[in-house]
């Protein structure tokens, strides 16, 4: 049989890195739209330390950062567009995507939707809380987190582990800090001025009430949201699922 899987597992890891290097690229470029300055952009600040700890090259990250500001003659032309649905089991949903070809992703994001009949949309943005979230972690496993919100002006602080954000190392403090929308930047900057690593810092979608589901379920769930994740314009799930 030779070796030929081995060049059939590079093109999946290569593919896979590049689709991984586009959502960097994209949530940079999105990011920059608010600024080219990384010490008053905290959402640019934290996708930018995402990139390089994955290795994003520079001039990538540079054209990223010129394209989404606009600097250097570069132009931003992707659209935003926000899909509400539910998963299997009725679930809510809002999906993010952002796009350079509306009449191409529309109906694919809608034909995943409807695939297996698992899923469907529909109206449901009053079941959530539009609000500002900030995801770090500390060195530190001991720290106080519930202090560190009072200090840092966050409204509430949650366990975030690194089986919910790979980009939380095992062995630190991890934390989500939810805040006020128009208090992103200065909760993000006091935490990265007190030895907090900000991996997250946008505003997002907080589910009011969650289904109680079963293993089984959950599984189901996932699998759908999953195929919703992999979907190249896909920015942001926000799913009622914990």
């Amino acid at each position: 049989m030779g070796r030929q899987w081995l060049h059939a597992k590079r093109e999946v890891v290569s593919l896979k890195k590049s689709k991984t290097t586009s959502k960097f690229v994209r949530e940079i470029t999105l990011a920059a739209r608010h600024g080219a300055d990384s010490s008053t952009n905290s959402r640019l600040a934290a996708a930018l330390e995402r990139a390089r700890k994955e290795s994003v090259s520079r001039d990538i990250i540079e054209r990223a950062i010129q394209k989404g500001s606009g600097t250097e003659g570069g132009k931003d032309s992707l659209e935003h567009m926000v899909f509400e649905g539910y998963a299997p089991h009725k679930v809510p949903l809002i999906l993010e995507v952002y796009t350079d070809n509306h009449n191409r992703t529309a109906p694919e994001i809608r034909f995943l939707f409807k695939a297996g009949h698992l899923g469907a949309s529909g109206s449901n943005r009053f079941l959530f809380d539009q609000v500002g979230i900030v995801e770090a972690h500390h060195p530190n496993a001991a720290i106080d987190r519930e202090e560190a919100a009072i200090e840092a002006g966050a409204n509430e602080v949650e366990l975030l582990s690194h089986e919910q954000n790979d980009d939380i190392p095992a062995e630190a403090c991890g934390a989500r800090f939810l805040t006020e929308r128009s208090s992103v930047h200065e909760v993000s900057l006091w935490l990265k001025t007190n030895g907090w690593t900000v991996v997250i810092s946008e505003l997002g979608y907080v589910p009011k009430n969650y289904p109680e589901l079963g293993d089984e379920l959950r599984a189901e769930v996932g699998n759908f949201l999953q195929s919703l994740e992999d979907h190249e314009d896909v920015h942001r799930i926000w799913a009622a699922v914990r």
